[in-house]
């Protein structure tokens, strides 16, 4: 069956944020009294809600992160966004080509996802279908977000292809009944296992689309 909807991941997919996001999360908790390296933080947390974050932190540590926590790190976080982001590499040329319909689904919160798309000059190409795990009772691995982006685009969940590079991204993918593609830009490519495929570069993925991705 040809894809009627491709859904792209943000974080990592579309724009280069996660290391930018993760070195930040890891001083931060650090700074609070949460030890936390930038490697455990890729580990633990990519891929996922700040809210799935903050229960791990809870369960590791025994405690709350302090007042304010939220607030100092989002500021910082947009402020190094200001001043560092960028779309990958390709991504335009990509999207411009793809004839297919497209969407976003993140665990961002709606206003960081505009944010990064806005900065990077993306956000014109998925006005009106933006999608974010605060839409839906449960965020990745559940299938829950990538199936109400399908929804609400008129497409069957296996006419749906999704990029991902986190493995809760792919996990949400699989259990969607999606064909997943696992972007191992960043990402070791094992971690992305349960995928459909693996590629290290977007420009790969045309091919695989306009193939079925078989």
């Amino acid at each position: 069956m040809p894809f009627e909807l491709v859904i792209f991941d943000c974080d990592g997919v579309l724009v280069d944020s996660e290391p930018i996001s993760n070195r930040l999360l890891a001083e931060h908790l650090t700074a609070a009294g949460f030890a936390t390296s930038t490697e455990d933080s890729f580990e633990r947390y990519m891929g996922g809600s700040f809210a799935s974050m903050l229960d791990d932190v809870r369960s590791r540590f025994g405690r709350e992160v302090p007042a304010g926590f939220a607030d100092r790190y989002h500021a910082d976080l947009y402020a190094t966004f200001d001043a560092e982001l960028e779309a990958i590499a390709g991504v335009e040329e990509l999207l411009d080509g793809l004839g297919v319909a497209t969407c976003v689904a993140s665990s961002g919160a709606p206003d960081r996802i505009r944010h990064v798309l806005e900065l990077t000059g993306l956000l014109a190409r998925f006005e009106g279908r933006i999608f974010s795990a605060v839409e839906v009772e449960h965020g990745k691995p559940a299938p829950d977000l990538f199936l109400h982006a399908a929804a609400v685009m008129g497409a069957a969940p296996r006419a749906c292809a999704v990029v991902e590079d986190s493995p809760k991204g792919v996990a949400a993918g699989v259990a969607a009944g999606m064909t997943v593609f696992g972007y191992a830009g960043r990402t070791p490519a094992a971690r992305l296992a349960g995928a459909s495929h693996v590629i290290s570069d977007l420009r790969e993925l045309p091919a695989l689309l306009a193939g079925g991705g078989g």
